[in-house]
């Protein structure tokens, strides 16, 4: 399958059932791919520029085929809506604690700089929390305006975010 076709979305929660929330957004987030959705594990991780006392988050990654009509602006409002729909509030305060945290990471080769969409992710390529589940996806992917894969930036990376596999007990 051409990678290069995918949109990459991150998925955070660091309130209420985070594990379920991140499970029910995936469900849902199929409904926009035109093939099965590819998903990383589950991961716990530690906040990052969150308030002091911050929960603990659970993060993923999925891979998704747009529809031939879908564009990045698009596709925004739908995640979104599915953040409202899974119980994101109104953010009072940067980076606060929240039941669902939908990111477009990258969509294709697309590169955006606009008030409400920058592609790729601006600060994807720094952080742990990201890289982890990218690699388990599509570990040779090249975001645009990088020149190492997503693999290769998470090796090279300093951090000191600790993040774990959760494991499935299904």
């Amino acid at each position: 399958m051409n990678r290069t076709l995918f949109a990459y979305i991150a998925l955070g929660s660091n309130l209420g059932n985070s594990r379920e929330i991140l499970l029910q957004a995936m469900s849902r987030l199929q409904e926009f791919s035109d093939e099965p959705i590819v998903r990383s594990s589950l991961w716990q991780t530690t906040p990052v520029d969150c308030p002091p006392g911050s929960p603990l988050f659970v993060n993923a990654m999925i891979g998704l085929v747009p529809r031939a009509t879908e564009t990045p602006e698009s596709l925004l409002p739908k995640l979104q809506r599915i953040e409202k729909q899974l119980g994101r509030q109104e953010k009072k305060v940067l980076n606060e604690p929240r039941p669902l945290d939908l990111d477009l990471i990258a969509f294709g080769t697309e590169r955006r700089s606009t008030a409400a969409l920058v592609l790729p992710h601006p600060r994807a390529h720094q952080r742990k929390f990201v890289l982890q589940p990218l690699s388990e996806v599509a570990p040779d992917l090249i975001l645009p305006g990088q020149s190492e894969s997503v693999s290769t930036l998470l090796e090279g990376l300093k951090s000191d975010e600790t993040i774990a596999p959760i494991v499935s007990r299904d």
